[in-house]
């Protein structure tokens, strides 16, 4: 996996100052895509180990509430299955850190039947806490909205739906 970029403190998206990283690779092509650039899975640089430590050490600041995942598309399934391994090192050395991700595909796509489901699609839900879901829709677009880009868009509270067995929306 290939990452167009990471911002060290972020507050534009998710709550609290953030560590987000942008990975490369997008299939969705919405027309307005705030990061076109990042659509091409060799965009960037190489996701190294030495990225993940970069990463952790940013997490591991008091002031930094959590991590954002972003792009690109962190769920196309070969992001999916790089960002994993990282995840499990996020919660294992950032305990009490949030995790946050946005993507194009919408909960019901990550969780049934689609062409982002893969092997370890679950076991990467299970390490986010909010999910802003759904494709940008130009039409739909709407500067005032909170965390997201276009009205369809939905910001969920992934344990709590993953809890419910049903989709609920974080209430932040």
């Amino acid at each position: 996996m290939n990452y167009a970029n990471i911002k060290t403190c972020d507050i534009a998206n998710g709550v609290g100052v953030r560590t987000s990283l942008f990975v490369s690779g997008c299939t969705h092509h919405c027309p307005g895509c705030f990061n076109a650039v990042a659509q091409d899975f060799q965009y960037g640089k190489p996701f190294t180990r030495e990225t993940e430590d970069l990463l952790l050490a940013e997490l591991g600041k008091a002031y930094i509430a959590g991590l954002t995942l972003l792009g690109g598309e962190p769920f196309e399934p070969e992001n999916q299955r790089a960002l994993l391994p990282f995840l499990h090192r996020v919660r294992t050395e950032c305990a009490g850190k949030t995790v946050w991700a946005f993507s194009g595909y919408t909960w019901e796509e990550l969780t049934g039947e689609s062409r982002a489901r893969c092997e370890v699609t679950d076991a990467l839900l299970s390490l986010v806490d909010v999910l802003v879901d759904g494709e940008f829709v130009e039409a739909q677009k709407d500067i005032s909205l909170r965390f997201r880009g276009s009205a369809n868009q939905r910001i969920i509270d992934v344990p709590a739906s993953r809890g419910a067995g049903k989709l609920v929306l974080w209430n932040g």
